[in-house]
């Protein structure tokens, strides 16, 4: 049966709920509603206004309500409405949530998720497409996961909830709407583990979330070109698989990263500084980045110019070094 992300979602938080009492569900017009992109559709109805229920318009409050709960028992989900509106959480997420257990000697954990759907891709106008994983994912403390497939999205949200440590899950607004043929429950691969979604020989694609059809879709083209490209898609920033990535680039020996983000000081390179502590024997060509551009998100009729594209993955595989194209254009031209 096709079932969409958004749904493989939905039946994570119902699966979960049912399995455990003390999972519960909270934000902003999660209840009735069921959230913006309906994620949260029917479970108050169904399962009780006392386990999936709405809040306040107030950000750091609900992270601060979530951290309190999650001390004394319970696993509340915390769904934040857009990426941005994070930001007023930030002082909690880094000064509390994701300090306990150390503050407390691993006396005191925090088995809280929070939700965020981030991205661009749906013609959101500022504050409702930004990708904000970087800031997470450079607090220690705080497990970072996205989910790029169906089967992912509700695997990864329960291993999430059942995580005794806080999670933040990213949720790629651009495929709540993506479909696949699966039957839940269905467990995939595991925190800490990326997945190879296309073998290739020629060169490794890392990329996460909505930029992994990006990267599937420039391996199509670049396969006509003569070029094979194995995609891998991360799944999760925290923790990192360096082994698979590793072994990867070892066999290719060369990479591009892809992501939506801007490029400076992304998660985009941090995977490059590892990849060339790990596989610098083994690369033919400086690892490249193809990235949203450094400027805040665009309006929405820009946003196809600032999105990575297969135009643009190409683009930077034609920059790497071949044994085929002798002159080492990628010492001279500007990255994309």
């Amino acid at each position: 049966m096709a079932i969409t992300m958004a749904q493989a979602l939905n039946t994570a938080l119902r699966d979960a709920m049912a399995d455990d009492e003390s999972v519960v569900v909270f934000g902003e017009d999660v209840g009735p509603l069921g959230g913006v992109f309906r994620v949260t559709d029917g479970i108050a109805r169904d399962l009780g206004d006392d386990r999936c229920f709405d809040t306040p318009l107030a950000e750091s409050g609900i992270v601060g309500f979530a951290l309190g709960m999650a001390m004394n028992g319970f696993r509340p989900v915390v769904e934040i409405q857009f990426d941005a509106f994070a930001y007023p959480a930030w002082e909690q997420l880094v000064s509390h949530v994701s300090r306990m257990r150390n503050r407390s000697r691993g006396a005191v954990g925090v088995p809280l998720v929070v939700r965020i759907p981030y991205g661009g891709g749906i013609g959101g106008v500022e504050h409702h497409s930004d990708s904000s994983e970087a800031y997470y994912v450079h607090t220690p403390g705080l497990k970072v996961v996205i989910p790029a497939t169906v089967p992912d999205a509700y695997s990864l949200l329960r291993e999430a909830i059942a995580d005794p440590d806080p999670v933040i899950v990213m949720e790629p607004k651009k495929l709540y709407w993506s479909k696949a043929d699966v039957a839940l429950p269905v467990r995939t691969a595991g925190f800490g583990n990326a997945e190879v979604r296309r073998p290739g020989d020629d060169v490794t694609v890392l990329a996460y979330g909505a930029a992994v059809p990006v990267a599937l879709e420039a391996a199509e083209v670049a396969s006509d070109r003569g070029r094979e490209l194995e995609v891998l898609d991360v799944r999760t920033l925290v923790p990192f698989d360096d082994q698979t990535v590793a072994e990867s680039v070892g066999k290719t020996g060369r990479c591009v990263v892809v992501h939506e983000a801007a490029g400076f000081a992304g998660v985009g390179a941090e995977m490059v500084a590892r990849v060339q502590e790990r596989c610098f024997h083994s690369l033919h060509a400086p690892v490249l980045r193809v990235t949203g551009f450094d400027i805040p998100y665009p309006p929405p009729i820009l946003e196809r110019f600032h999105l990575p594209n297969a135009d643009r993955v190409l683009a930077a595989i034609d920059r790497l070094q071949w044994d085929d194209q002798p002159d080492p254009r990628w010492l001279t031209e500007v990255p994309a």
